[in-house]
């Protein structure tokens, strides 16, 4: 997840005015920035140099000021939740990252319905619905993103996606403005959904499912974990499927086609368990990992004549770039 602002010299910026504002108007904890944090440790890639702030909203209340604030300054920010579908720069980020994770991740179940906020894990969120003898999300119970992220691209597995379960959302507008947006208004695609476009923030989700006995949930989750166990290669780092799935393709296999599988790149693989995914093999840099995306990219075109789109997202060193 998520989304972008343009603005002033940001070194001036974390020295004095949003710093300043932070202390002065104790809406945050001290304990909830971060100054020079590494995004490695926020991605599933782990990849990533130092960002110049992170945020860790507790409340939807914090959420707005810190964009409310960020805006009035002219700040660059953006929003993420689990990493895990993003490639940070090596050299890192010159503005504030506001993370949605653990500290934002309430969950309620009533009748059916499933509440999440948005820095709940899928798969955690999953494994609740399971319990409580609910289905439907048995697809998303390996998938490493956040609610959040996943109503964002709206994230799928396994022939699941989040739209097919998904009931609600509430969401905050740039404005600060908090409306509850239905199914249709969040004008969902393939990897894609109105937040995207209007750079909304998930702050939770609603999801309607259905009932059936948990032995029988479960023995559904334990045959998409096996799949995932025996088919992707989820004991490395990686940010899942690097592009998109090209209309009468999949990827993965045009890139094995293309005689790709384990090509390697610095400490950048393509994985050789799994063709369509990039896999961290120990210390891969964020440009080893890009130069590995246009060689794949550059290949298949060359070979097949399709032209492969990232499905992870590529982040400049500013943000907003």
């Amino acid at each position: 997840m998520w989304i972008i602002v343009l603005g002033l010299c940001f070194l001036e910026l974390l020295e004095s005015k949003f710093i300043a504002s932070i202390e002065r108007e104790g809406i945050l904890r001290p304990r909830q920035l971060l100054l020079n944090e590494p995004l490695k440790r926020h991605t599933t890639f782990k990849i990533g140099g130092p960002a110049d702030i992170m945020a860790l909203p507790e409340n939807s209340e914090q959420i707005a000021f810190l964009i409310k604030k960020l805006t009035e300054l002219g700040a660059r920010y953006m929003i993420i939740g689990n990493g895990s579908n993003l490639l940070f720069p090596d050299e890192g980020l010159r503005g504030v990252i506001i993370k949605i994770g653990e500290n934002f991740s309430d969950l309620e179940i009533k009748d059916n319905v499933l509440t999440a906020q948005s820095g709940r894990q899928l798969s955690s969120a999953a494994a609740a619905a399971a319990e409580a003898g609910l289905s439907g999300m048995e697809f998303a119970s390996g998938i490493p993103g956040s609610v959040g992220g996943g109503v964002f691209m709206n994230a799928g597995a396994y022939d699941g996606e989040i739209k097919h379960i998904f009931a609600g959302a509430e969401v905050m507008y740039p404005s600060g403005e908090i409306r509850i947006l239905s199914k249709p208004e969040m004008n969902f695609g393939y990897r894609h959904s109105i937040a995207m476009d209007e750079n909304l923030v998930i702050l939770s989700a609603i999801f309607k499912l259905t009932r059936d006995e948990r032995s029988n949930i479960q023995t559904r989750i334990n045959v998409l974990t096996q799949k995932r166990r025996e088919k992707q290669p989820i004991e490395m780092p990686s940010a899942g499927s690097v592009f998109k799935r090209p209309e009468g393709y999949f990827a993965g296999k045009l890139i094995s086609d293309a005689g790709l599988r384990g090509f390697i790149i610095g400490g950048a693989q393509v994985s050789e368990k799994h063709a369509g995914f990039i896999v961290n093999k120990g210390g891969a840099t964020s440009d080893d990992v890009r130069r590995l995306i246009n060689h794949i990219q550059v290949t298949v075109l060359k070979q097949f004549g399709v032209l492969l789109q990232p499905e992870i997202r590529i982040i400049a060193a500013e943000v907003g770039k």
